[in-house]
């Protein structure tokens, strides 16, 4: 059991640390995404540097890397499929390759909790999208989002997606400490919808 629990935190960690942000912007446009604008691997700073393809595709395959260490820890493991979950999102936000400084985790979170609740995904889209219009900040649009999902979610009464989903808020909480101190200035940079 022990050699399971390591097989799929490694596994599940390796393949959300993979930055997808950095390698797509290195490869198609030569620059350096960590010393463009919020300095982070995420879409959301891969827009600014103005390819909303290579954003749109950063997104994507972050929402992927949540999904498909899930799938196929499902089918071996079914039973560690949270321990999965928790591991491949911790490896986008402190990936051991880049000195544990990745993404804000929102990406790989809608990918992960696509397969663990679809219908707790699309209501996450839902309120991120309407929030998101609304305010035009990505940041306060992504912790409201999966504060919200964590609090739906205690209708369920499962505890293990209960418990999954309200580390997960405590943990993009701190992953945009950066954001909630600049909204709380009013320096937050708006997004372009």
């Amino acid at each position: 059991m022990i050699f399971e629990i390591l097989l799929v935190f490694l596994f599940s960690y390796i393949c959300g640390s993979i930055p997808f942000g950095l390698i797509l912007t290195k490869v198609f446009l030569g620059k350096d995404i960590r010393k463009i604008g919020s300095k982070n691997i995420g879409a959301t700073n891969v827009l600014r540097t103005g390819n909303k393809f290579i954003a749109a595709l950063t997104l994507v395959l972050d929402i992927s890397k949540g999904i498909a260490p899930i799938l196929v820890t499902n089918y071996y493991f079914p039973n560690l499929i949270y321990l999965s979950s928790l591991s491949s999102f911790l490896g986008h936000i402190f990936p051991v390759w880049l000195k544990f400084n990745g993404g804000k985790g929102v990406a790989i979170y809608l990918g992960i909790i696509f397969i663990l609740s679809y219908k707790l995904a699309l209501f996450f889209c839902i309120i991120w999208i309407f929030i998101a219009t609304i305010s035009k900040y990505s940041s306060l649009s992504s912790i409201i989002s999966s504060l919200i999902i964590f609090l739906i979610s205690l209708s369920e009464n499962n505890y293990e997606l209960n418990s999954y989903l309200f580390i997960t808020f405590v943990i993009i909480l701190y992953s945009h400490r950066k954001n909630i101190i600049r909204l709380k200035n009013r320096s937050e940079d708006k997004i372009k919808l």
